[in-house]
């Protein structure tokens, strides 16, 4: 496939589509890529500073189950149907990929065919997919300041699974892990001190 800017501007901007679109025509242009499509789209949307109205956990547990099919060795993921087939306003779609896809050249620049064996292998993919699994989670959690940092991992994942950079893919991996670090420090922070309040003697 050609770069997925390219498959996208061509998408949604070159050609006449209706008033409303669903995430199952959004992916056919993935082909046999669509794992690296489905995390470079919805990490494109979570990195975005945009209001997302309610479309964050439902973002996240899309991630989390395409994530955790990467991980046992699926070759396509399995996204329900009540989620690929809902409509979405052309529009809508519209503004986020004017947004996005200018940083998707940004990376693809320094994008090539490298390191195959990152994805290609058993257990690279199952380590992907339990980084990308634990950055879902949070997101779907709702943890201050994740969102656009777990999105970025999440983004550069699945453009480096699109294009077959494994470079791009383990720096993905990186910033994901980074971000669960801080999610889980950040989960345990929230603990110790709900704990300390309760403990707190009556004055």
């Amino acid at each position: 496939m050609d770069r997925l800017s390219v498959e996208l501007q061509s998408y949604f901007f070159g050609e006449k589509r209706p008033t409303q679109v669903t995430l199952a025509d959004v992916l056919n242009i993935g082909g046999e890529r669509i794992f690296g499509l489905v995390f470079a789209l919805l990490g494109l949307i979570l990195t975005l500073p945009l209001p997302l109205l309610g479309l964050t956990r439902p973002i996240g547990f899309l991630i989390l189950v395409s994530a955790v099919q990467l991980a046992v060795g699926a070759k396509s993921p399995w996204i329900p149907k009540g989620l690929v087939n809902k409509p979405i306003a052309l529009k809508t779609v519209q503004g986020v990929m004017k947004q996005g896809i200018p940083w998707l050249r940004r990376i693809e620049m320094f994008s090539r065919p490298r390191l195959l064996y990152v994805f290609s292998s058993f257990t690279g993919r199952f380590a992907m997919g339990i980084a990308l699994a634990i950055a879902a989670i949070f997101i779907i959690i709702g943890l201050p300041g994740l969102r656009a940092l777990a999105g970025v991992g999440i983004l550069m994942t699945g453009l480096g699974l699109v294009v077959d950079d494994g470079a791009i893919c383990l720096t993905g991996v990186a910033v994901c892990i980074f971000a669960d670090l801080i999610g889980v420090s950040n989960a345990i922070a929230l603990v110790m001190g709900g704990s300390s309040i309760l403990g707190c003697p009556s004055p």
